[in-house]
């Protein structure tokens, strides 16, 4: 493992970019429709719910989400109608595009599969916490913290589709970490860019471990951060040992640095709901 494997990898992917060669993944066909539609200022719920009919598939999806712990109806949830209605439209609408991204992490390649399984694993572990903080300890919306969550490791996917082509890799599974801890941050925000997503979650990739990094208020990459610095407690990890009361996160979310957030009880049954919820296949 070296400086110069990852140079010599970065610089072949660029290479493969420019010539087209290497295939970014792309958001879901669902996806790209509910943000088209959702977009558009005077659309409505009957807009949203002809354009969420083409996939009865993503239709149960969020009937689960509008009868889960997480919105809390009073009573059962059976229609899109009212789902829409109880949720809103961009809540909606971030709710389809998270629940589809699953779909990217999937490879042919066993050795890549698990990986990208395991990846997309974390990220729902985040994505859950992240929101959950969000809800309880800032203005941000939730719904974002969710999305936040779910792609601040999304540069790895084209690192993997990358090894899964490139036999001294994808047998060295040492280097390959090595490679994805290096490249994904500035990786996943060029992905994110090519999405059309806003400024707010392009950043996340490539800021989530700048623990230095101090923006006026306090954001969604904050959220991110912090949750990202408490998952890894209790373990070896070189976050697990960080000195919270010197990382801004933590002040801007004006949370406190001497015990884990997310280990209270009540928000941990939160954070296991919303996982159930994204972990669903």
């Amino acid at each position: 493992m070296s400086v110069e494997l990852v140079k010599q990898v970065r610089d072949d992917i660029r290479q493969q970019l420019r010539s087209d060669k290497l295939v970014l993944p792309t958001l879901p066909e669902i996806a790209l429709s509910i943000r088209h539609v959702a977009e558009d200022p005077d659309a409505t719920i009957d807009d949203i719910i002809n354009c969420l009919t083409k996939d009865p598939a993503m239709c149960a999806r969020l009937l689960r989400v509008a009868n889960s712990p997480l919105v809390r109806s009073p009573v059962p949830i059976t229609d899109l109608n009212t789902a829409i209605s109880r949720l809103g439209i961009d809540y909606t609408a971030t709710l389809v595009v998270s629940l589809s991204m699953q779909q990217l992490f999937q490879a042919t390649n066993d050795q890549i599969d698990q990986r990208m399984h395991d990846c997309w694993s974390q990220s729902v572990a985040i994505a859950a916490a992240a929101q959950v903080l969000a809800r309880h300890f800032s203005s941000l919306p939730p719904d974002q913290a969710l999305l936040a969550g779910l792609i601040h490791q999304i540069g790895k996917l084209p690192l993997l589709s990358y090894a899964e082509n490139n036999g001294q890799l994808l047998q060295d599974g040492v280097s390959l970490d090595y490679v994805m801890d290096k490249l994904h941050a500035s990786l996943g925000s060029y992905l994110l860019k090519s999405w059309g997503l806003p400024a707010e979650l392009v950043n996340v990739p490539r800021e989530y471990l700048d623990l230095k990094r101090q923006p006026e208020e306090a954001d969604l990459t904050d959220l991110v951060q912090v949750t990202v610095i408490e998952s890894y407690a209790g373990t070896e990890h070189p976050l697990a040992s960080v000195n919270r009361a010197e990382i801004g996160a933590f002040r801007r979310l004006g949370l406190e640095t001497d015990n884990d957030v997310i280990m209270d009880e009540a928000l941990c049954e939160e954070i296991e709901a919303t996982k159930a919820v994204f972990s669903a296949s």
